[in-house]
């Protein structure tokens, strides 16, 4: 397994998220379970890679040109991949990991996790999500995925692809068991898939 973590390059308000980063780094290195990120130095991002890299992890960070020229990039990770921008990060990283979590962020965490998200829902990847509901931060999207399916736009079978966990490793165990749904569309006409 190769965790792709999505998460902000703010610290947040809450001194529980750093921490949490830091765990989801220190665990996963210590668990010799590689980490593909962004590549930052800071907020969430660089307490996940610096924790990792002081256990011994293997941290590949993954960031458009751009960012490294402003001084960004986290200057020890195991490798440092620099892309054109910002789509190709997230086809590099998509690429390259082999299942996803969202740490707390704002919108481009969201963004990140929801673009991988769809694509499992359509069949493009068989890989698992899943948010690590730090202090609760996750539970106002909890309940927005559950409208969603209430309302009609989201079957429930791609609702249960998303664990919602403020265990790390729950989330992990979520993970070596993941089924894949059927994925949308592939049923016959017909069939309501949400959307």
């Amino acid at each position: 397994m190769i965790i792709g973590i999505f998460c902000g390059s703010s610290a947040g308000n809450n001194a529980a998220y750093m921490a949490a980063a830091r765990e989801v780094g220190q665990v996963l290195a210590q668990a010799n379970i590689p980490i593909v990120y962004g590549g930052g130095r800071v907020g969430l991002m660089g307490a996940v890679a610096d924790a990792a890299l002081a256990h011994g992890g293997d941290v590949t960070g993954v960031m458009p040109r751009s960012l490294v020229e402003r001084e960004i990039a986290h200057p020890g990770l195991t490798r440092l991949d620099v892309v054109q921008n910002m789509h190709e990060r997230k086809a590099r990283m998509a690429e390259l990991a082999t299942a996803f979590i969202a740490l707390p962020g704002g919108a481009g965490t969201l963004e990140e996790i929801f673009e991988q998200w769809t694509w499992a829902q359509l069949g493009l990847h068989h890989k698992p999500c899943g948010f690590y509901n730090v202090e609760g931060y996750y539970n106002p999207l909890l309940e927005m995925t559950a409208n969603m399916v209430k309302e009609g736009f989201l079957h429930q079978r791609y609702a249960d692809m998303l664990p919602f966990s403020h265990c790390l490793s729950d989330l992990l165990q979520c993970f070596k068991q993941y089924r894949p749904p059927v994925s949308k569309w592939s049923q016959p006409e017909g069939v309501n898939h949400g959307r």
